[in-house]
């Protein structure tokens, strides 16, 4: 492939700075845990089950510590109580976890087992739900194998065609899935309902109805993952599965989506803390558990630089996005995730009116691309300068897939003509399909076929926003990630360290916090 001449003494610059700027919150992480990571090693140990409050279902999980922790103890790790329950009542972890959301047991009025003993059981039940992940990702794995999946992280073999299904019906979303799938679709998104993120709890079970997009639950990742296997046999392909690891559940998503068999997570930090206002803490802590299973269970995650050049200008402000992106890769390999799964996000979002705009959108793609060789870089399309314009939307699509499979871009994300009109229907999916097939098709060796020209328009772009990247890092390296956040380093939104949602679910683990998972992990 065709690349730029960038300076790597810059690069390696950068990545030092996200190293150094890490460094003080990846402390923190590894000394504090949130209601939704004890929540999620409940459910890694298999406790699915819900219980009925005040005509609500509430999952068991949820009741089970929010009553740990407003009796007190939660810092020392649910495990510490939940263990000894099930020594103590010699019952499973389903069997105790219904016993204690109805309230029939209370964990802390419970005799105390020998912390030594309690410790050696956990760590039995951990192993053993560790041993099933593993067994469901070589399940999908094997799966893969069997139909020759032809996955290249590095984008060398063309980006894969994806799409989103958004109905708020799991059941009509696999219709489309499946009509998406036969049009040519290598993966699918299922949007999760508007706002889905805020809820610090999981729904349960299938769901029928969403705003804007489909509730994501166990169930409904089993229903979608049986249909796109279904379907993939049939076709003689592998379909990936996407859903949102986000939120104020990220934990317990990653857990959900892994033990399900998962593809893709969309599973990034700093979305949550802009654009849902989610407390910085809270969501950086849970991201790195998240991001433990996550790695286990070789799940690739997609991160979301790209809403960025949402609220910011694309023009202005590209060297937040490669920004983001470093700081994410450091603490995807804090989390010991490898570059292949990392999906770093970036998008076509300029002003299609600027001068050479085509140009430079090419700079910034083939930047991201040589930047990030190893890593399955997420191409999202554009949408901030659409309209009613179904003709012009396709045709800024059209341009964004060429650009794709010039700079070997790995997963791009289909625009759709319309966009800001309504959700896509059957009809909008197959036309956006056909469109980036018969560029990925028509343009497949471009990219090998060009080199660029030294110190000429595209090269000097690239080289502009590595520079301001290189400032932009050491600012944010000077003030700390936190302030830096306060004063607008991101997206131009403004967050504090004490705000935003979720901030009282934080806790500072005990000296004798419990839980081997971030061991086995």
């Amino acid at each position: 492939m065709a690349h730029l001449n960038l300076d790597p003494g810059k690069i390696r610059h950068c990545r030092e700075l996200a190293r150094k700027i890490s460094a003080p919150v990846e402390s923190l992480i590894d000394s504090h845990t949130t209601i939704a990571i004890e929540r999620a090693t409940l459910r890694l140990l298999g406790v699915d089950g819900a219980v009925s409050q005040a005509n609500q279902v509430v999952p068991e999980v949820n009741v089970i510590i929010q009553d740990l922790q407003k009796s007190g103890g939660l810092e020392h790790g649910i495990l510490r109580w939940f263990v000894n329950g099930m020594i103590q009542t010699k019952m499973t972890a389903t069997e105790l976890a219904t016993q204690v959301a109805k309230r029939k047991i209370k964990l802390r009025d419970l005799p105390q087992a020998p912390l030594e003993e309690v410790r050696a059981k956990a760590h039995e039940l951990c192993r053993d739900a560790v041993e099933r992940l593993v067994e469901a990702r070589e399940q999908r794995d094997a799966l893969r194998a069997d139909l020759n999946d032809p996955f290249d992280p590095t984008g060398r073999n063309g980006p894969l065609l994806y799409v989103i299904v958004a109905t708020g019906n799991i059941y009509e979303d696999v219709i489309q899935a499946q009509a998406a799938a036969q049009a040519g679709a290598d993966a699918i998104a299922v949007i999760r309902s508007t706002a889905q993120s805020l809820l610090d709890y999981v729904p349960h079970g299938a769901t029928t109805e969403g705003f804007g997009g489909t509730y994501a639950t166990q169930e409904n990742f089993r229903i979608m993952r049986q249909a796109l296997d279904e379907e993939g046999r049939k076709l003689g392909r592998y379909i990936r599965l996407t859903n949102y690891c986000s939120g104020l559940c990220m934990p317990e998503i990653a857990a959900l989506g892994a033990m399900e068999r998962l593809d893709f997570l969309l599973n990034d930090a700093m979305y949550g803390i802009l654009f849902r206002d989610i407390n910085l803490k809270r969501t950086l802590i849970d991201q790195h558990f998240s991001r433990r299973i996550i790695a286990l269970s070789r799940i690739v995650i997609h991160t979301g630089e790209d809403n960025y050049l949402t609220t910011a200008d694309a023009i202005e402000n590209g060297h937040q996005v490669l920004a983001s992106q470093f700081i994410n890769e450091r603490f995807a390999l804090h989390a010991h995730m490898t570059e292949d799964l990392m999906g770093l996000g970036h998008a076509q979002e300029m002003d299609p009116a600027h001068p050479n705009v085509f140009l430079l959108e090419i700079a910034r793609a083939q930047m991201t691309r040589d930047i990030f060789p190893s890593s399955p870089i997420k191409f999202m399309p554009p949408t901030r300068h659409k309209c009613g314009d179904i003709f012009y939307s396709h045709l800024m699509d059209a341009m964004f897939n060429f650009v794709g499979v010039l700079t070997g871009q790995t997963i791009q994300l289909l625009g759709m003509a319309t966009e800001a009109m309504h959700t896509p229907l059957l009809q909008d999916r197959w036309m956006s399909i056909k469109n980036a097939k018969y560029i990925f098709n028509g343009a497949k060796d471009l990219g090998r076929e060009i080199t660029y020209k030294r110190d000429g328009m595209i090269e000097k772009w690239a080289e502009k926003v590595l520079d301001e990247t290189v400032a932009h890092l050491e600012m944010i390296h000077h003030k700390g990630l936190f302030r830096a956040i306060e004063e607008r380093a991101f997206a131009e939104v403004s967050r504090r360290e004490d705000g935003g949602k979720g901030h009282d679910g934080v806790m500072l683990r005990a000296p004798d916090y419990l839980n081997p998972f971030f061991e086995l992990l």
